[in-house]
């Protein structure tokens, strides 16, 4: 069997994630650096997927926030400054629709989570390199990660919600193949 190994390009990618703010607005997150490696065969069924991401790189285009996020109230980036993930199980729905499911650690907590895929296709660019798009959705609780602030509105409202929705674009860059034996 062949597999090829891919590396993200994080030029072309973009980690966000929403949160719901006053139960009324989105606030808009994302993650400005991360890397990953994917090794799989030609239809990337049973790809082996590692992630990481800088916690410290959050960015909500607010500096206060910023600096809330990154402090022991949610990520506590001093002392756990990566968020990772490693895919267990990568399977074709359909055509272009995935199930991705693997652990991720927030916070030193790792549990596991199931992400839907949408595969967008390969093409070869035009200085000759493979690449491969993919859409990522999912959602995940943050207090079963650690990250418990929270604060009530004077009607009783969370200010921030328990749910996360990541959406996560992806271009990978095809590196190598190899046969196995």
């Amino acid at each position: 069997m062949k597999t090829t190994t891919w590396s993200i390009d994080p030029m072309h990618s973009e980690i966000q994630f929403k949160v719901k703010h006053l139960v009324i607005t989105t606030v808009t997150g994302r993650f400005n650096d991360f890397s990953g490696i994917i090794n799989a065969d030609e239809n990337f069924e049973n790809a082996d997927i590692n992630f990481e991401i800088n916690a410290a790189s959050i960015s909500t285009s607010n500096e206060q926030r910023d600096t809330h996020l990154k402090s022991a109230d949610f990520f506590d980036v001093e002392i756990y400054p990566k968020i990772t993930f490693r895919g267990d199980s990568f399977r074709k729905k359909d055509d272009d629709e995935y199930q991705l499911t693997g652990d991720i650690t927030i916070k030193g907590i790792t549990l596991p989570i199931a992400l839907s895929v949408e595969y967008a296709g390969t093409v070869t660019d035009p200085w000759g390199n493979v690449k491969a798009g993919f859409e990522v959705r999912g959602t995940l609780k943050r207090k079963n990660f650690g990250l418990n602030w929270n604060a009530t509105t004077e009607a009783g409202g969370l200010v921030v919600s328990e749910d996360v929705k990541l959406v996560i674009n992806l271009q990978l860059v095809k590196q190598a193949e190899r046969v196995a034996a």
